[in-house]
């Protein structure tokens, strides 16, 4: 009787099944989470993820090469450039999008250093020695430096950003919504970037990736995406409960809301995905990172939109009228 008033075919019954939505949010998390912690003992700079220069100051130098560099080769050149007073070089292979050109570069060759003023030319030119050594065909296709001071601001500037975001759509749900909306769509939120972050701490530690301004630029645009998913699923559980509260259960209701979005969610995810899958797969290397956020940040806030925050509403909603009825007896 429920859902023929609401009109709604119960395609799934996220209320019925929270503790599973629930665990399997905890066992998502978990591994970054221990990544995170461990990442902050081992890395130099103390920090979750492992940041690029963006963050630290140093220089990358890329150089193209026309021949496959195996991974032995990798500690070889590490090993020439600590030689020649490089310090802490990181080395990354990166592959360039394929073409059709018999003279397609194969390989982009990805040095990175720490900043130094003094002999940053000396610095580069030994770096180049060491390359063409070994691929006496490499050119320098790319060079950007950023030093230690700018790199602590942006770092600032970045953390403020987050900050300043979360708090204004905080503000915005607190206005629109009731007090728990808010709280539970900021856990939410929470939930999507903990995830995101877990991810790329993860492979820091196992790939050496590093996050840069773009990354924050991709965690920005995820908390917009992620909290408009909820609002949508917040606002009809809110206009069904105008209309039948009386009549329903609230877990009731909540199941119908999701249920009634269900589609338009899945949608619009699965859409968006597909674009940022093409950029992925035949954009350029140096936004793969960045789609890559975007990619985890839509599938996971699509799925905390549906299975996580409206298993936290419903479990509030339970929880407050057991108090109620703790306090009425």
């Amino acid at each position: 009787m429920s859902y023929s008033v609401l009109n709604t075919k119960k395609i799934i019954d996220v209320v019925k099944y929270r503790w599973i939505w629930l665990s399997l949010s905890f066992l998502l998390l978990l591994p970054g989470v221990v990544a995170m912690i461990w990442s902050s003992v081992v890395y130099p700079t103390h920090t979750p993820m492992l940041v690029g220069i963006d963050f630290t100051g140093g220089t990358i130098i890329q150089y193209a090469v026309n021949e496959s560099v195996p991974t032995e080769k990798i500690g070889q050149i590490r090993m020439k450039l600590i030689e020649k007073n490089i310090e802490n070089p990181v080395i990354q292979v990166l592959k360039p999008v394929a073409t059709d050109s018999d003279t397609a570069i194969k390989n982009l060759v990805s040095i990175r250093t720490q900043f130094s003023e003094d002999g940053q030319n000396e610095a580069i030119d030994a770096v180049t020695e060491v390359i063409t050594s070994d691929y006496p065909d490499a050119q320098i296709v790319q060079t950007s430096s950023v030093g230690p001071l700018l790199g602590k601001q942006l770092f600032v500037n970045s953390m403020i950003a987050v900050s300043l975001a979360l708090l204004a759509i905080v503000i915005y749900l607190k206005i629109r919504f009731h007090f728990e909306f808010a709280l539970i769509a900021f856990l939410a939120l929470f939930h999507d970037v903990l995830f995101v972050v877990g991810v790329f701490s993860l492979l820091g530690l196992l790939c050496g990736v590093h996050i840069d301004s773009l990354f924050v630029t991709a965690i920005l645009t995820v908390l917009g995406f992620s909290v408009h998913d909820t609002i949508v699923v917040f606002d009809r559980v809110r206009e069904n409960l105008k209309f039948y509260s009386k009549k329903v259960s609230y877990d009731e209701i909540v199941n119908a809301s999701v249920n009634q979005t269900l589609a338009r969610s899945i949608n619009t995810s699965f859409t968006t995905l597909i674009t940022l899958g093409a950029l992925y797969f035949f954009g350029g290397v140096t936004t793969k990172d960045f789609v890559l956020v975007m990619i985890l940040g839509i599938a996971i806030g699509t799925y905390s939109s549906i299975f996580f925050a409206s298993t936290l509403l419903a479990l509030w909603n339970d929880i407050s009228e057991a108090k109620k009825a703790k306090a009425a007896a």
